[in-house]
């Protein structure tokens, strides 16, 4: 099976910024691979003048929200790095038990890669964006507005890729799995990076060899 990857645009975020660029990112693309009967809601940024669709379903609003909350972790851990989410779909496939193998086994036929490049994340820490703001000076201010609007305006970039990516990429699509859920079967991964000149591409190599050669788009 092949596998179609995405990789998507990368987004320079300050750390009170990640929680609402990670959920708009990862919701878009879950909606556009949402089967069935879906509540669809839509979701105001709070940061952003961008409005997002979610598919109303509180499991996959919790598995967002946990992996987010894990990202940021890890980001306070190592900070000034890049950092890049994988959210993988697939189909599970039975096959004859071995010595060496289990009897089920994940076929990806889709991935998404999400960058994000977090610049001083201790500076702002946990603290609320508006509190942020009102601390600065007038140059600093003006500074921050100028890299806000240009992140939203990149946000909207990745947003409009998403769409792109669903509307041509459709081929590659397994059928429609007989299970209970509101999408296809996914999982959301955070990939490791170290202070190798290669970073997260280790693991993107590896997924590779274990999905095979996938089918870029950017």
């Amino acid at each position: 099976m092949n596998c179609e990857v995405c990789e998507l645009k990368e987004l320079e975020v300050e750390y009170f910024e990640i929680r609402e660029v990670l959920r708009c990112i990862l919701h878009t693309i879950i909606f556009h691979r949402a089967l069935g009967l879906i509540r669809p809601k839509d979701i105001d940024c709070e940061l952003f003048e961008i409005t997002y669709v979610q598919c109303g379903d509180a499991e996959v609003e919790r598995k967002i929200e946990e992996k987010i909350g894990e990202f940021m972790n890890k980001v306070e851990k190592h900070p000034n790095r890049k950092s890049q989410i994988c959210l993988s779909f697939y189909e599970i496939k039975n096959k004859q038990a071995t010595w060496f193998s289990n009897k089920v086994e994940r076929l990806y036929w889709e991935q998404w890669y999400i960058n994000l490049h977090v610049i001083n994340p201790k500076a702002q820490g946990k603290s609320h964006h508006n509190k942020a703001t009102t601390d600065l000076g007038g140059g600093a201010l003006e500074e921050r507005t100028s890299r806000r609007a240009a992140l939203e305006s990149s946000l909207r970039e990745v947003l409009f890729q998403i769409i792109r990516f669903v509307n041509e990429k459709k081929d590659h699509l397994p059928p429609i799995p007989n299970q209970e859920g509101i999408s296809f079967p996914y999982e959301i991964t955070i990939l490791s990076s170290s202070d190798s000149p290669f970073g997260w591409h280790t693991d993107v190599l590896k997924r590779m060899l274990q999905t095979g050669h996938p089918t870029m788009i950017s």
